[in-house]
């Protein structure tokens, strides 16, 4: 008897660990039947937590769409392989993984998938704009934007309107100010 409750449990939890892989597969199968008119979400993934608010919070009050905002590449990585989105915002330079190697990582997963899945744009933010590398990913297929930090608000939303020009604006002005920069908002604290 005893042989037979632990070879049961063994199924079962072979069984759990093929689920797990299952689970994803569908995941990568659902998300690539949504249409493109569907998509109205943008991810946005930086280390600064704070610039990664800032730009949540103004995207979400120029566009109609959701917006998925982390400080984790991992992270990151994991919500464009459950969600499907119209646009990318990385940070250029991150620890560990940066905007860059992200953004083939997600671009692998979406090119071996079956069928593709269709990469969004990338528009890539970050303080170290006359970089050699920054400069030579602008010429990679997909990336289609480079803000070197700081940067008025405004042109973030110009550069997403560029490359998404379906995502419908909501009803009134921007509440960016005019010229507002990244630079002269940051003394802003967040509440916790």
């Amino acid at each position: 008897m005893f042989g037979t409750s632990e070879s049961s449990s063994l199924r079962f939890f072979g069984h759990h660990q093929l689920e797990g892989k299952l689970e994803t597969l569908s995941h990568l199968a659902q998300a690539s039947a949504v249409t493109d008119r569907d998509l109205k979400r943008i991810l946005v993934v930086d280390d600064d937590t704070s610039l990664t608010r800032l730009i949540s919070e103004a995207l979400r009050s120029r566009f109609r769409c959701e917006v998925d905002a982390t400080p984790n590449p991992e992270y990151g990585f994991e919500l464009a392989l459950k969600k499907r989105y119209r646009v990318f915002v990385f940070d250029f330079s991150m620890p560990m993984i940066d905007g860059a190697m992200l953004f083939a990582l997600i671009d692998k997963v979406y090119n071996h998938v079956n069928p593709p899945l269709v990469v969004p744009p990338l528009i890539l933010i970050s303080g170290r704009g006359d970089e050699a590398r920054a400069q030579e990913l602008m010429k990679e297929a997909g990336v289609r934007g480079f803000l070197p930090k700081p940067f008025a608000m405004n042109r973030l939303m110009e550069k997403i309107t560029e490359v998404a020009p379906d995502l419908e604006p909501v009803g009134g002005e921007s509440t960016v100010p005019p010229g507002g920069t990244l630079a002269n908002r940051q003394e802003v604290r967040p509440s916790v």
